[in-house]
């Protein structure tokens, strides 16, 4: 069947990059983005993507590129969900419907995708650091590209994004900032920031004022110097009195707005007036997420990224509605359902995540116990030193985070938590291979870099049951911290157990005894052996099969019982093959200096870029296909195996 490819409206199809939109007149801009927006709900609605971010700065995007001379002007996009539009107008319109899908267009901005693309984004809150890198380099060449940073009020209440203000603002660098305001990140923004810039928009009665002073400048032209410095410390003085923007222009940056975002016209002048103005500048838009589709305005949390094919009139969903959802459920609401109940009976129990409440299904929590829930904001690094504050005082605290925004805050896991030895639950959402999300979003080091840390429990479910068992028995646990992983997705969809148990703390399981080789897995990836070994069995070989629960502590009596009873281990994980779950298990096995092969099955010391999960676990050979040709290889090597019994692979 034929990929289906939008049909772009007469402007959009004769636009391959932004030379061919500079050749429109400014008022054939709102005729563009109306196909632009159009453009993109045709294709989301069949293909799926981030949705209601890319819509909300059409607008923006083609005055951008209208105005700045990309490439040569650098344009960094913070996150990268709104730069749909971006990619649209920067020669990529035949290939957007591959967005997303394996071997296909990143969604995400990509250095390697494009030179339209001057920086790959994917964690908020980086744009301004970025860009201010770029307009110093400029400065120190002597180019004069001019640095603009898109970034949205959801990743300014990222702390990064207020270290580069302040910097920018010492550097006095030609950058430009452009405050994309909806009041909406993936949930509804938190934090006194939110309040502060929410303030901004009613103030009708300083952008008044000071536009009447603008204009008094210019009729005073004539008078001199003095007029013109009283002039301008009366606005600055007013602004500070009057208006939020104060803590911008604190920081050294001239502030401009709030304007209409969705005003084309308004922003291209704008933008034109702005160029010319040196130093550090904040343009403050705001802009409704969704616009221009009223489902997606209407309900915005629901609308920032869809997957399933959805009427682009209604929003309704193509497929055919079932009466009840059989499938199993999602980890992630087995975590959050089973948090609830461990919080019914523990009232020292408290949930800490960083703006991702409806990512790591917090809600029920959140709903459950207001008063015993946080959400921190886009703030990782505060995020894990909250929960060890929290923990000294007695308090049982799951934090409940993404495996690859966790990166984020690794001074804080060992200085804060793990020296102090604090009782800290990380509840490792997206661990492993997540899929359409690519690169920036995989959750492949969460293994390596936690099982270098002592005081730290490293463990990850192969089930539903065990994820739920996993945080009873951390919930019990006071000795030190205690890292639970889990990807992204369902669950097997068995029957649990309403009781919670007890899984003792470095002690694995046997799945199915073998005859030769041994696969020790680490994780939901271990049931893909369960298939693996249905089909192997075809062939009369029969794996043994362990689920070793813990990559630290390693459960040594477990492996010395396999070294005992096999000729060969191999060791499967869903994360990097580089000091993970299998390099744990070798460098047992090399210490105890016993004559038995480890070959570790895992991801490798590479980039692996996106597609769906299976795609990704079939590509670098962790599926039941990889785990089958690894078995049979080394069935039809015993000879050599034999001859060099210290090989690990």
């Amino acid at each position: 069947m034929e990929t289906y490819k939008p049909t772009p409206g007469p402007l959009l199809a004769k636009i391959s990059s932004p030379d061919d939109l500079k050749k429109l007149s400014p008022k054939q801009l709102q005729d563009v983005c109306d196909e632009l927006r159009e453009y993109i709900i045709d294709s989301v609605s069949i293909h799926g993507g981030h949705f209601g971010a890319s819509l909300g700065v059409v607008e923006l995007t083609v005055a951008l590129h209208y105005v700045y001379d990309t490439p040569k002007d650098k344009l960094v996009w913070d996150v990268g969900h709104q730069a749909y539009g971006h990619k649209i107008l920067t020669g990529r319109r035949e290939q957007f419907h591959t967005n997303r899908k394996y071997n296909g267009l990143s969604g995400f901005p990509k250095i390697s995708e494009s030179e339209y693309d001057a920086f790959g984004v994917g964690h908020s809150s980086t744009s301004i650091s970025a860009a201010l890198g770029m307009a110093v380099a400029s400065d120190l060449n002597s180019e004069g590209k001019k640095a603009v940073a898109v970034i949205g009020d959801g990743a300014m209440t990222g702390g990064m994004a207020f270290e580069a203000l302040n910097n920018a603002g010492a550097q006095k660098a030609d950058i430009l900032v452009v405050l994309n305001d909806n009041n909406m990140s993936i949930d509804p923004n938190v934090g006194a920031l939110k309040e502060y810039l929410a303030d901004i928009t009613t103030s009708k009665t300083f952008n008044k004022m000071r536009d009447e002073i603008y204009d008094l400048l210019g009729h005073f032209k004539s008078a001199g110097e003095k007029m013109r410095k009283v002039a301008s410390k009366l606005e600055k003085a007013m602004t500070a009195a009057i208006t939020p923007g104060a803590l911008f222009q604190a920081l050294g940056f001239k502030y401009y707005g709030p304007v209409d975002g969705h005003n084309v016209d308004a922003l291209r002048r704008h933008l034109e007036d702005l160029k010319t103005v040196s130093g550090p500048k904040l343009l403050h838009i705001v802009t409704v997420k969704g616009k221009g589709f009223a489902p997606a305005e209407r309900e915005q949390t629901k609308w920032h990224a869809q997957s399933s094919p959805f009427d682009k009139i209604t929003g309704n969903p193509l497929s055919k509605p079932k009466t009840k959802d059989k499938r199993p459920p999602k980890y992630q609401d087995v975590f959050g359902d089973a948090l609830v109940e461990l919080a019914d009976d523990n009232k020292d129990i408290v949930a800490i995540t960083p703006a991702m409440p409806s990512g790591s299904s917090l809600w029920p929590m959140m709903n459950a116990y207001p008063d015993r829930s946080f959400d921190v904001g886009i703030a990782e690094q505060h995020a894990v030193t909250f929960a060890a504050g929290l923990a000294t005082e007695g308090k049982k605290a799951f934090a409940a985070l993404y495996s690859t925004f966790l990166q984020r805050a690794y001074d804080q896991v060992i200085h804060d938590v793990a020296i102090q030895k604090l009782p800290v639950v990380f509840c490792i959402d997206r661990a492993g291979l997540v899929g359409a999300d690519g690169p920036t979003h995989h959750g492949l080091y969460d293994i390596s870099y936690l099982r270098a840390i002592p005081n730290m429990i490293v463990s990850s479910p192969m089930d539903e049951q065990e994820l739920r068992d996993m945080m009873y028995s951390s919930s019990k646990y006071n000795d030190g911290a205690w890292a639970i992983r889990y990807p992204r997705g369902r669950a097997t969809g068995m029957k649990t157990r309403k009781e919670f148990q007890d899984v003792e703390i470095g002690k694995g399981r046997e799945i199915e005894e073998g005859d030769s080789v041994a696969v020790l897995s680490f994780g939901p990836i271990g049931n893909y052996v369960k298939e693996a070994s249905a089909r192997l069995k075809e062939d009369h070989i029969q794996i043994g099969h362990y689920d070793m629960r813990y990559a630290k502590p390693l459960d040594t009596d477990l492996i010395d019982s396999v070294i005992e009873s096999y000729d060969q281990i191999i060791t499967l994980e869903d994360g990097t093959k580089l000091g993970g779950f299998g390099s744990a298990v070798a460098e047992y096995v090399a210490e105890k200096g016993v004559g038995i092969p480890v070959k570790i099955l895992g991801v490798p010391d590479e980039i692996i870029e996106h597609g769906s999960q299976r795609e990704l676990h079939d590509q670098v050979g962790i599926g039941p296909d990889g785990i089958i040709k690894t078995v049979k290889d080394i069935a039809g090597n015993k000879n050599y195996l034999i001859q060099n019994p210290y090989l690990c692979f």
